[in-house]
């Protein structure tokens, strides 16, 4: 690099690189503090979070930490990591923003002053409206509090309702079964996964739960909660249908907390709206993972995604544009879920798809599912088929559309075409 061309990105560096303030610790928001230590900055570094734990993995709190009452939290980096790297760690709850005076300010009184803000605020559980949600035993799941309070009411229940039968309601409820507990998933829409995969894997899916004695209960609303002595005892379809439940397990979707946004005047939608380097409506406010929404190139439309890996690729990049560099997001995006014996991995977004084609044979338990719109390839659902989910990946990230009859037939390497 030539000495002229160092001196302009240290500039760059010098404009753009301030005291910057971190709001929430999980993925997106330990990820970007890292990528900035690790791409040169040494400024101020502060990372804010509600939780008093040293950042961790959020998706084994449906599957490994339940099923042992001494399963650890998995760390996304040792404690020391943060010391080492002089990023400072300040667990306290955000009372509200306020973008004039570029401040943070808290609820027991203090604030914090920024160059540059991030929102990493992610996002919680839908809560349930229906009577009875306040029983005792009706539990969501989304932080190592609400794992270990589950965990803890796990050896005193035998029967078990999952509400929602997406990702994370399915995961508990193999989980659970494979803990000898009587389940059974409450799913309103015609299907379970009804948003994430495709009508055949969706099948495939609940033809598994149902071998591993999960009842799935599809188009069934509910009615009430019922309980006695101040806890869960049942819960009541609108059909008049009483399944019985000591513990009511909340799978109906999250919410994004995007409140301090709002409040602070910042652009939102289904989430805090985002270019596509991270900035919100407030040049000096960027924000990134579950809280966001943002133009995606694949689904042509505005999205919000929930995933570990637009977590992390959105807060890398972020990064980089607080160091200067002018990089868009245009990551592939892509969602894994492992469900009893079955490995899901979903590439893509199937949003408006018009056609697909399965390639291998569904009833080995190792197929994948191509979605096209317009001739288009948009999407891969695979089970049990980790080779075909990252030739999948390659080749949405290069554009390329394999013809369905290409996919089906099994001699043709799909790889060969990269």
């Amino acid at each position: 690099m030539s000495q002229d061309n160092t001196a302009i990105i240290e500039d760059r560096v010098a404009a753009a690189v301030e005291h910057v303030v971190i709001i929430g610790a999980g993925h997106a928001g330990a990820q970007v503090a890292a990528s900035l230590r690790q791409d040169g900055y040494s400024g101020e570094l502060v990372l804010v979070s509600d939780e008093a734990d040293v950042p961790y993995h959020k998706p084994p709190l449906s599957k490994a930490f339940l099923k042992s009452p001494d399963a650890e939290l998995q760390l996304l980096r040792a404690e020391d990591f943060y010391a080492q790297n002089n990023i400072t760690r300040k667990h306290g709850r955000v009372a509200r923003l306020d973008p004039a005076s570029a401040q943070v300010a808290f609820e027991d009184g203090t604030s914090l002053a920024y160059g540059r803000l991030v929102l990493a605020t992610g996002a919680r559980p839908r809560l349930s409206t229906l009577p009875g949600a306040e029983l005792q035993g009706v539990m969501p799941l989304r932080t190592q509090d609400d794992a270990l309070n589950l965990r803890a009411h796990i050896a005193k229940v035998i029967d078990v309702v999952v509400l929602g039968g997406g990702f994370i309601g399915m995961e508990a409820a193999f989980t659970l079964a494979g803990l000898g507990k009587n389940v059974t998933i409450v799913e309103f829409a015609p299907r379970i996964l009804n948003r994430a995969v495709s009508q055949i894997v969706s099948d495939h899916m609940s033809a598994l739960a149902g071998a591993k004695g999960i009842s799935v209960k599809v188009n069934t609303a509910l009615k009430q909660i019922g309980g006695a002595d101040g806890a869960v005892t049942h819960v009541e379809t609108a059909s008049g249908e009483v399944i019985k439940a000591q513990m009511v397990v909340l799978g109906i979707g999250v919410v994004p907390n995007m409140e301090l946004a709002q409040e602070a005047g910042l652009t939102c939608g289904n989430g805090v709206l985002v270019d596509l380097q991270m900035r919100t409506s407030d040049p000096k406010i960027f924000a990134v993972g579950d809280v966001v929404a943002y133009d995606h190139w694949l689904a042509e439309r505005v999205v919000r995604l929930e995933s570990v890996q637009n977590a992390t690729d959105q807060a890398k990049l972020a990064a980089r544009a607080l160091m200067g560099h002018d990089e868009t997001y245009r990551n592939v995006p892509w969602f894994w879920s492992d469900q009893g014996d079955a490995k899901l991995q979903m590439a893509g977004l199937s949003f408006d798809a018009d056609d697909f084609v399965t390639r291998g044979e569904k009833a080995s338990g190792a197929f994948s599912v191509y979605h096209y719109r317009k001739g288009k390839l948009i999407a891969v659902d695979s089970v049990n088929k980790g080779a075909d989910h990252m030739v999948a990946r390659r080749l949405l990230a290069g554009g390329i559309s394999p013809p369905p009859h290409v996919v089906a037939d099994l001699t043709q390497d799909l790889k060969a075409l990269i």
